[in-house]
């Protein structure tokens, strides 16, 4: 039997082993294909270099925060007009107006959208700080051991007791209900909140309370990689010389709650961005609304006839510039001599552009 376990465990690492090589030879890291996990045996499972149970929400931190956040707000058409309206403004032979007019609404605008923006990144970074720093029972050297869920490994095993949040997507092993069953509540995940019913294999439910028993279980799960579906999960658990198939009905996931269940023992399969809850939540997005692409589109056709109006003004200047311009020459352009209508009209149409920039609103962006 010993021998027989011996050879699965050299085959599963050359497995690993072969996986870790194809992304060497690739230069990158590639796309994960399957999980090998192995149970308390930190060791092992870091040659994968899965991901810890840290959770990060949050968008911004003290470093990229104005780069990033001056990014996203310069995707607004309105705050990428008057910053061009600035730049024309800074250009005495097209400015009409002082600089001061365009940069104090600019700078108001897009400072009172920071704050609010650094606010809500905020409270998502004293959010994270909350969730990574809950306490979890993790059975470490054969001993229950209080550890905060970022420290928490993939291949962990983890004692739940009544009314506790789930950690990490957990391979239910044993219960305190006959059978190896629990009741988890899945609110945060689908917003049902009946209470649903996972059940561990008769295999592994016979493990019980008995700390040594678990500590001594080395089970091996090869399972299908981190993905976002809710209700399916498909592996394999290697265990004294048997396979058993896992399904969804073995699996309890990250967001749901123990209930009506004293205790159980589960083994971390997935942890931190890898769960699923965390697949599903996706990257935090700069938010762009309804109202926002309305405005963005508002604002082009407004600017589409500030320009029609800016160009129509600049031909009736070159039109004047030839016809009777002449006379007042010296009057406008000083001691110069010739002065070329076209080139008038080009630099007039600039100056209409900046003279009528309140057609564009910029503050209905403030909201």
């Amino acid at each position: 039997m010993k021998a027989l376990s011996g050879k699965n465990l050299n085959r599963t690492f050359l497995e690993g082993r072969h996986e870790e090589d194809k992304e060497a030879e690739g230069g990158s890291e590639e796309e994960e294909v399957e999980r090998i996990v192995k149970a308390n045996d930190r060791e092992y499972n870091e040659k994968f270099q899965y991901a810890d149970n840290r959770i990060h929400t949050s968008k911004y931190n003290i470093l990229t925060f104005l780069p990033v956040n001056l990014f996203e707000q310069f995707q607004r058409v309105a705050n990428a007009y008057f910053l061009f309206l600035l730049i024309l403004q800074l250009i005495p032979e097209i400015s009409s107006l002082t600089w001061f007019t365009t940069i104090v609404p600019l700078v108001l605008v897009i400072t009172m959208t920071a704050v609010k923006d650094a606010t809500d990144d905020y409270f998502r970074h004293k959010s994270d700080n909350q969730v990574n720093n809950r306490q979890s029972e993790v059975l470490i050297d054969c001993k229950l051991q209080n550890e905060k869920w970022m420290n928490v490994k993939v291949g962990d095993i983890i004692k739940l007791e009544n009314n506790q949040f789930v950690a990490a997507d957990l391979l239910l092993l044993s219960s305190s209900e006959p059978h190896g069953l629990c009741y988890i509540e899945t609110a945060e995940l689908d917003g049902e909140t009946n209470l649903k019913v996972r059940h561990a294999l008769s295999v592994t439910s016979e493990l019980g309370a008995d700390i040594s028993r678990l500590a001594r279980f080395d089970g091996i799960v090869v399972c299908e990689a981190p993905n976002n579906k809710l209700d399916k999960f498909s592996g394999v658990l290697s265990w004294k010389d048997g396979k058993h198939n896992l399904d969804n009905q073995k699996i309890i996931l990250r967001g749901c709650v123990l209930r009506n269940t004293s205790w159980c023992f589960g083994m971390v399969i997935f942890a931190g961005p890898d769960t699923k809850l965390m697949q599903n939540s996706g990257k935090t997005m700069f938010k762009r609304t309804s109202i926002d692409r309305l405005m963005n589109t508002l604002v082009l056709w407004i600017f589409g006839f500030l320009v029609c109006l800016g160009i129509i003004l600049a031909i009736g200047n070159s039109i004047w510039e030839n016809e009777v311009g002449g006379q007042f020459r010296t009057f406008l352009f000083g001691n110069e001599e010739e002065k070329n209508a076209v080139f008038s009209g080009f630099l007039t149409f600039w100056s209409y552009i900046i003279i009528l920039n309140t057609v564009v609103p910029i503050s209905l962006y403030v909201r």
